[in-house]
């Protein structure tokens, strides 16, 4: 059997709030800012831009990146976990359409990533991260579990908390 997969959604307090949906591929970590983070309502269509790959050591991260740096400003640890594709995710990922089932502290059950249509003078890759219908799933109206549990996994502290203690 082969060794789990890592999967990490950083909240990101950048130039816009966003979070950063990571799954361990290959030896990376493929990554997308979801902008207005993952949702557990079924069918709900949440855009993922694709950005660059990053590296495994930066799984854990959480703190604060310097002004003027890529990336600059505060990130915490919202989530952390294993994945598991349905069958072979490179190949999904080159077609455009990876199922997956995520076993986290907050998300879990069966998801799916769906490639865009690319746009004119698009500089990035657009992706829809959607939950799929299944016993974890929430209906329209339900509580949003970005706002019921905003604190990191790691720390247990919240966004204005880590760059506080950075300050």
């Amino acid at each position: 059997m082969p060794e789990p997969l890592a999967y990490r959604v950083q909240k990101h307090a950048a130039r816009r709030l966003h979070y950063d949906f990571r799954l361990e591929l290959g030896g990376v970590l493929k990554s997308w800012a979801v902008t207005r983070g993952p949702s557990l309502v079924a069918g709900e269509r949440r855009l993922a831009v694709e950005v660059e790959d990053h590296s495994l050591d930066y799984a854990d991260y959480e703190g604060v990146i310097a002004a003027g740096s890529y990336g600059a400003g505060v990130v915490l640890l919202w989530d952390r976990g294993i994945w598991e594709p349905d069958g072979d995710p490179a190949a999904a990922l080159a077609a455009g359409s990876l199922a997956f089932t995520l076993l986290g502290e907050k998300l879990s059950g069966r998801w799916r990533l769906t490639r865009m249509k690319p746009r004119p003078r698009e500089r990035h890759v657009s992706w829809l991260l959607v939950k799929s219908r299944d016993a974890i799933a929430r209906e329209p109206g339900e509580p949003d579990i970005l706002e019921e549990q905003p604190r990191s996994v790691l720390t247990g502290c919240t966004v204005e908390e880590i760059a506080a203690a950075a300050a």
